[in-house]
This record gives structure tokens, sequence and C-alpha cells, in this order.
């Protein structure tokens, strides 16, 4: 690599190993799966982003000197305080600098493993052992609820949240949907993901499903390929698919809406919330955990246990205030949601 001697602060220097880094390094090298590759891309990439809007620095001249320390803080105060993002999506942006500056160390030490160094020092929220978070069922209603549906954004943000439900996928595996993955006219409508790993599953479609879904593509896919993104913005007459930041922008707007309607919502609302909720709910439902594990794509039946055990709790209280009724109030104290979030915090 030429110029080596001030890799710092040559912009020619850093744009070619962050392409090299992405492009190269994290799929061929690492045997990154394509979800890691493109998070890890959004991520420098909303750096880039930020040190443009914020830092006034052109992006032609963005070099490595510009991931200082006091830069990386300013991104990570902003990141929460301006955009409200969740500390993990934070904590991934972060997670994202430090990584390709540890790769631009190792390929050039002289110059920039000082740097890395000191951006090490710039460390991740602390994402404590909260209560698993998920919607009660009337707030799940009323979000769904939220998008205007006389509106084309909104009629589109419905169906993306019905599906999300009704699916329990990953954000990523939704974003990431295809027309051709839906099969609405086999025996019992479907729809095939392509989760982490590679791997295909398929996810049976609710009656009321398939019916959005029918009355959606009439509307949104007339005069689209297969390989389209289901759901997608146009931009200059052409189709784009959503970023992850995009959904979370949207269910924070939609669940203020329900605020202002007077329905009381979780206080940080975001994405992995609505796959919680699904599965959750087919839970308290008796739905078994083997099933759920494949609904949700889970390796493991530990992941799956292990993330809705505190559900047996509940359940568990809810049978006790049952065969307890007759108690002086002890049964309801089982209720109270204080003491039931510090029995299942994980």
């Amino acid at each position: 690599m030429k110029n080596k001697k001030d890799a710092s602060k040559n912009s020619a220097v850093f744009w070619q190993m962050a392409k090299d880094y992405v492009d190269h390094r994290l799929p061929e090298i690492r045997k990154s799966s394509p979800n890691t590759v493109k998070a890890y891309r959004d991520s420098l990439n909303k750096y880039v982003d930020y040190l443009e809007s914020e830092k006034k620095i052109r992006r032609t001249d963005i070099c490595f000197s510009d991931f200082n320390k006091q830069n990386i803080t300013d991104f990570l105060d902003w990141m929460l305080n301006a955009k409200k993002y969740a500390y993990k999506t934070c904590n991934l942006r972060i997670t994202a600098i430090h990584a390709l500056l540890e790769y631009a160390a190792n390929e050039n030490s002289t110059d920039l493993m000082a740097l890395y160094l000191e951006a090490c020092t710039v460390k991740g929220l602390k994402v404590t052992a909260n209560p698993i978070e998920y919607f009660e069922s009337y707030q799940m209603k009323a979000l769904l609820a939220a998008p205007d549906g006389k509106t084309t954004t909104g009629r589109r943000n419905q169906m993306m949240l019905i599906l999300y439900y009704d699916t329990a996928a990953r954000i990523s595996e939704l974003l990431e949907m295809t027309v051709s993955q839906l099969h609405l006219d086999a025996d019992i409508a479907y729809l095939t993901i392509l989760g982490k790993g590679r791997k295909y599953r398929n996810i049976p479609l609710m009656d009321k499903t398939v019916r959005h879904l029918r009355s959606y593509l009439h509307a949104f896919h007339r005069d689209t390929t297969a390989d389209c993104p289901l759901f997608y913005a146009r931009s200059h007459g052409r189709i784009h698919p959503l970023s992850h930041d995009t959904v979370e922008t949207m269910i924070r707007r939609y669940c203020k809406v329900c605020v202002e309607n007077g329905t009381s919502m979780p206080e940080q609302p975001h994405c992995h919330m609505i796959r919680k909720t699904r599965a959750m709910d087919l839970y308290k439902n008796g739905m078994p955990l083997a099933h759920i594990q494949q609904l949700l794509g889970h390796e493991s039946m530990s992941t799956t246990s292990g993330f809705y055990a505190f559900a047996t709790i509940e359940t568990l209280s809810k049978s006790m205030s049952a065969a307890n009724q007759e108690d002086t109030g002890a049964g309801k104290k089982w209720d109270d949601r204080g003491i039931l979030e510090k029995i299942y915090s994980l």
C-alpha cells in the first residue's frame, strides 16, 4: 500500500483499506455472514455520514485520523441522545469502528496502532440485565393499528408490522424478504425465510395475513420482479430496500402516536420487541418450545428455553393465584408489576 508513512492522514489510504475490509476481509477471510457484513458496512457508513453532517468533514477528505477518541465519543453521544438509538445498535456501531481500526492497525502498525488503542478506550454502553421486553397484547394491537392506512407509506408500514409480528422474523430477515419467498397459493400458505447461517425455514401464514398480503401485492408489486424487496421505498423512480434504522425510527414514531392516543407504551421500543412479543404470545397460548424454536430459527433449544424461561414463572404465578383465590390478597402480589420484573429479570 502506498504512502504508509502518513497513513492516518491520507484519505486515499482510508478509503482503500475500509473498502478492502468490508468487501474482502469480512466475507472472504473471516467468512462473516452477509448479514454481518451488511451490519458492519451500514455502521461504518453511518459514522462517515456523521463525520460529514455533524463534524463538517467532506467525505472525500475523511481519513483514519478522524477516527479519534473525541469523534467516536461524540458519535456515541449523538446516537444515544440525538437519534435515540437502542443500546445494542449503538454498541454495534462502535464494535464495527473498533474492528476496522484493528484491521488497519495490523496492516500498518506504525501509524495506526496508537489510534486503534486510543479508540478502544471508548467502550460500548453497558446493557444491564433487564426483564425481557415485549409488548402487552393491548399495546401490540395499538401498534398494528397506528399506521395511516390512507397513505401509501402507511399501508406499506402496516403490512410490514403485521408480517413482522405474524412470522416472528428477525429484522434483517424481514428487510431481505423478496416477493419470491411468498407461497400464498400453497395448500397452507407459507413464507420461506433465509436466516442465520444461510439456512432456510418455512413459516406458515395466518389466513388474515394472507388476505392482507394479497391486497398489498396488488397495490405495491404489480410492476415489480420476483426478486424485488417485499418492502421498499422509491427514490427518483428507483426501488430501494429499507434499512434497519428506518424501521427502528418507524416503530418509535408509531409508539409515540399510540401514547398520544392514550395507550401506554414501553419507554424505549425497538424492532426486536415485536419478535419477542410474537414468541411470548405463542408460548402463553400453549405452543411447545420446540415449535417456537423452529419458528424463531434458533440453532439450539437452550437459546429458546433460556430466553423464555421467565414465562414459566409468570405461568406458575397465575396458577398459584388461581389456586389461592380465597387468600386475603396474597395471590394478588404475584401480579404486581414491580415484583414480577424482579422475579424474572435475566
